[in-house]
């Protein structure tokens, strides 16, 4: 459900007053005969009284902007996490995706490394799938952030399938060039400049404990030991 504005009322008296302060003026000069000195004056007050009207309410409109219109986003709550990883990553990607569902206008939080999902967390979408799309293609190939801040007019929409459908703006962060940070909101263009930057900073240290992860077993990883020569070779 969208959440009316309550002072969406209050912040529209200015502009209503002032408008109708001048037409109201205009009609008056336009319609009197015979102007004195004392109705030119007060012309004048009253066409100044209707700008600064005008005025406080086209600053009240920046000062105090209307808030984007949150939903409820549709799908399950839930709590997914790949069992295979070390406990230090798992804890690790437990109180990021909890910060940031509880910090910031996000909904649902999915971590995608390495071709496969680690983290799904918050409003699940309908499928655990993650099939790169053109959007997730180029995050992942530029190494840059891209925030989609109404997705509803993207044509790219479709290939967020693992999202909740209703979902309304969408910050895909990069995880160095292995992966991304995808998080939904539940408002359109809700993610302030500091959130942005919030939201990078956690994705670059996930980026660092998930590299450091696979470096550490790739190391581990057992190699073919070269075999003894046979007793019955050649020499």
């Amino acid at each position: 459900m969208a959440k009316a504005d309550p002072n969406r009322v209050l912040r529209l008296l200015p502009l209503v007053a002032g408008g109708m302060g001048g037409t109201l003026l205009l009609l008056n000069r336009l319609l009197t005969p015979g102007l004195t000195e004392s109705q030119a004056r007060s012309d004048v007050m009253g066409v100044i009284l209707s700008a600064l009207l005008i005025l406080t309410g086209l600053l009240w409109q920046r000062v105090q902007p209307i808030p984007p219109e949150a939903v409820v986003l549709e799908g399950e709550e839930g709590f997914d996490l790949a069992t295979d990883l070390p406990e230090a990553v798992k804890t690790e990607l437990a109180w990021a995706s909890h910060l940031l569902l509880t910090n910031t206008v996000t909904r649902s939080v999915v971590v995608y490394y390495q071709g496969r999902v680690l983290l799904r967390r918050g409003i699940l979408g309908p499928t655990a799938v993650v099939e790169p799309g053109p959007i997730l293609k180029r995050v992942l190939e530029t190494g840059k952030a891209v925030y989609l801040v109404n997705l509803k007019i993207y044509p790219g929409r479709v290939e967020f399938t693992y999202l909740p459908s209703n979902t309304q703006g969408v910050i895909c962060q990069p995880l160095g060039h292995q992966g991304v940070l995808i998080l939904a909101a539940n408002a359109p263009r809700s993610y302030t400049k500091q959130d942005e930057a919030w939201v990078e900073g956690i994705a670059d240290k996930l980026s660092y404990s998930l590299s450091a992860t696979a470096a550490e077993t790739s190391e581990s990883a057992p190699t073919q030991e070269s075999q003894p020569p046979s007793p019955l070779s050649n020499r």
